[in-house]
């Protein structure tokens, strides 16, 4: 059995046990953390849309942040440039029970 979960703005085909990261969740290492669920697949068996009544509960694992991405904008013949640096946060989960 799988599911699809939306978190950040963005959908994540998980199944039970599995470790993903998402975008950063409000949670304390520890926590448990329940997630909406757009789509369940058991076998033959297919529940989407509103017919969907399950919930993902999560366990959050650890909070963090990728590794640094370098922005450089500059215009040319201008003598403008502007480097930055951004690494986003993120947040560890384990997928502990659908349903």
């Amino acid at each position: 059995m799988y599911a699809v979960i939306v978190t950040g703005g963005k959908q994540y085909r998980v199944s039970e046990g599995d470790v993903i990261e998402v975008e950063k969740l409000t949670a304390n290492v520890g926590d448990k953390v329940e997630l909406p669920v757009v789509l369940t697949v058991d076998g033959e068996n297919v529940v989407a849309g509103a017919e969907v009544s399950a919930k993902a509960t999560c366990e959050v694992l650890a909070q963090g942040k990728d590794k640094k991405i370098v922005v450089f904008k500059y215009k040319a013949k201008k003598n403008v440039r502007k480097k930055q640096g951004h690494r986003q946060p993120f947040t560890k989960i384990k997928v502990v029970a659908i349903g």
